[in-house]
């Protein structure tokens, strides 16, 4: 998904797999992408359609979405769905710097506005 939503535009199946190949690291074949593309279109990710003999990804879920999907799982699952669980592992797990400690409080300020 990353690299669809890093297209900024519907993304033909061939510039996906020379992005996957490039930028990740992948080396998957056509058919495997395609294949990809219908398991995410099934989920309600992306819809795919032909432009003549091409197949494109078209975005209906943005990347805000789903990490928001993916984090309330990942809390439900890990931390009881407790937010302070969660973000007493993710400090536990990665220092941060001033400049996001700034951010976070003015983040949680903002939920008592």
């Amino acid at each position: 998904m990353k690299a669809i939503w890093d297209a900024k535009e519907d993304i033909c199946v061939g510039d996906l797999t020379e992005v996957l190949r490039v930028r990740f690291g992948k080396d998957y074949a056509a058919q495997t992408v395609r294949t990809f593309l219908i398991d995410l279109s099934e989920k309600g990710y992306i819809e795919t359609y032909r432009k003549g003999k091409l197949s494109y990804a078209h975005v209906l879920k943005s990347e805000e979405e789903y990490r928001q999907k993916l984090l309330r799982e990942e809390m439900e699952f890990w931390d009881q769905g407790r937010p302070a669980k969660l973000v007493a592992a993710l400090s536990s797990a990665s220092k941060f710097s001033k400049e996001d400690l700034e951010e976070i409080r003015r983040i949680i300020d903002a939920l008592d506005d």
